[in-house]
């Protein structure tokens, strides 16, 4: 359905996988794999559902299959260069749709990115949902005090990354400055539960019921 494009990033481009529904414009942020093609399926699938899905390549064409490469990609992440591309996909995405409202999701490390770009960009990112979200870099803390969209996060009870009580103790941070912010745990599920192509985590039950909450969250706020 989608096709590959570029787009500006700060006086630079970033690639990335566009798959448009006609609808508003809803960033995809990647796993650490990189822009695999569970991803660009991902995208595909939100733009099945009527919105405008733009996956850009953090990675800038390097991707992994092994759990130590990807790990390798992630903490060498540039983050400056992140933060200018995830940008440029919110200016590309206003741009195309002609909505100002720009939703965010993502993945894992997504996941994390989803949380620091609704903080960056306050302005366009109107809904949030961050999949079992980590932040695994000291100089990327977002400045929750800017976050002014509604956040619904979909999270795993057995995560080693991003566990139950590090979930909890976020959502009451966030309600606690005033956002508007449910992180829900899905029982028994492990980390990345939404990936189908990974049969090893994949809940099928917890990625329909958590797929059609971004969805509801996304029809209501953009």
């Amino acid at each position: 359905m989608g096709e590959r494009i570029s787009f500006k990033s700060n006086g630079g481009t970033c690639d990335g996988y566009l798959a448009n529904g006609g609808g508003p414009g809803v960033i995809v942020i990647q796993e650490w794999w990189g822009l695999v093609p569970h991803i660009q399926d991902v995208a595909d699938r939100f733009a099945a559902a009527g919105f405008t899905a733009l996956a850009p390549d953090l990675y800038h064409g390097e991707s992994s299959t092994e759990p130590d490469g990807a790990g390798k990609l992630m903490m060498g992440l540039n983050l400056s260069q992140a933060a200018k591309d995830l940008s440029g996909a919110v200016d590309f995405l206003q741009s195309q749709t002609g909505n100002q409202k720009i939703g965010v999701v993502g993945y894992c490390m997504g996941g994390g990115l989803t949380l620091v770009l609704a903080c960056q960009r306050p302005d366009a990112i109107a809904a949030a949902a961050p999949y079992y979200g980590v932040i695994p870099w000291p100089s990327a803390q977002p400045d929750w005090s800017k976050l002014a969209a509604k956040v619904v996060g979909e999270y795993a009870e057995l995560d080693d990354f991003a566990g139950p009580e590090t979930v909890k103790a976020l959502e009451s941070q966030l309600k606690t400055l005033g956002k508007d912010a449910t992180l829900n745990i899905h029982a028994g599920t492990q980390h990345a539960f939404f990936n189908d192509a990974r049969p090893d985590v994949f809940d099928s039950h917890a990625a329909k019921i958590s797929f059609e909450r971004t969805l509801d969250l996304f029809r209501t706020k953009l």
